[in-house]
């Protein structure tokens, strides 16, 4: 299959680099059986699409970077919530492993967590070439974002981050994500993610308001978006929402994204383009009442 879909694979990323208004639009139609409205954005879906085909989107490159956004998020004063960083390095061959905790996290910055993570439990043990052999095709992958058409991908030296491996809370084999939807400045709407594949790709999702009613209606169920049971509400949602007002004040539209373990809150990423702007987990209900509620007027044209 893969070999099947290579050629249109490479056509999509050309057409990112050179033709991105076309490539969305015909992507967009693919998904959802209609032209998104980009001359006049009216959707969540459609209003990331402006903004990334037309906007400044300098920042973005600088805050979804997952090295860089550390100190965006320290300059705010919220530095307490951030993972442990155990180092940073341009090239495979820098790492030194023997420096490094037992159990660590390695990411590629410019990654979307799906094949550019990975925990090793007994560093000392493992096998250190395959490992720089890994993290080398890390380093070297080519046209990130252009499948999607997101330009701010362009704006990220790639780099390996070491971080401390988070905690699973008891009974639980996974991190359970908090997404938090915030529009100009002020969250909305949390979508969780629990109970993850192995692979990172599939996980049990919900919606959830800010006083924590579960909103099925909201979500579309698939089989890698499956519908999960209702979590107990945080008992520090108060916190977690300040964190996100204070990290989206600045943005029209942003997903801040946190875990929280035990009571401790972390800083994940910041998310600005969910699925590339093209989110089919979501109903047009949902969509709808987000994408009313952002204001990108204020963003000046210069695509």
């Amino acid at each position: 299959m893969s070999t099947i879909c290579w050629p249109l694979i490479k056509l999509c990323e050309w057409m990112g680099r050179n033709t991105p208004v076309t490539l969305v639009r015909l992507r967009f139609y693919a998904k959802f059986k209609r032209w998104p409205r980009l001359n006049d954005p009216q959707d969540l879906n459609e209003k990331i699409l402006w903004q990334k085909l037309y906007a400044d989107t300098t920042r973005w490159s600088e805050l979804a970077d997952k090295y860089k956004v550390r100190h965006y998020v320290e300059t705010l004063g919220l530095g307490e919530y951030l993972v442990q960083l155990y180092g940073k390095w341009d090239s495979a061959e820098e790492i030194d492993f023997s420096k490094l905790p037992k159990k660590v996290i390695f990411k590629v910055n410019n990654g979307d967590g799906k094949g550019t993570n990975l925990i090793v439990n007994n560093l000392p043990e493992a096998d250190h070439i395959r490992l720089r052999k890994i993290f080398d095709g890390w380093l070297r992958r080519k046209h990130i974002g252009e499948l999607a058409a997101e330009p701010h991908y362009k704006g990220m030296p790639p780099c390996i981050i070491a971080e401390e491996v988070l905690k699973l809370p008891a009974g639980a084999h996974s991190l359970t994500d908090y997404k938090i939807w915030c529009i100009n400045g002020a969250p909305y709407y949390i979508w969780t993610c629990s109970d993850r594949d192995e692979d990172g790709g599939g996980a049990d999702v919900m919606t959830y308001d800010l006083d924590w009613n579960a909103h099925p209606e909201y979500c579309v169920f698939t089989s890698e978006y499956r519908h999960g049971k209702i979590l107990p509400k945080p008992q520090n949602l108060d916190e977690m929402l300040s964190v996100a007002r204070r990290l989206s004040r600045e943005f029209p539209i942003l997903r801040v994204d946190l875990y929280n373990i035990n009571g401790r809150i972390y800083f994940g990423e910041l998310t600005f383009t969910s699925q590339g702007g093209m989110m089919d987990f979501y109903s047009q209900e949902f969509l709808h009442i987000l994408g009313k509620k952002a204001d990108i007027s204020g963003i000046k044209k210069i695509k």
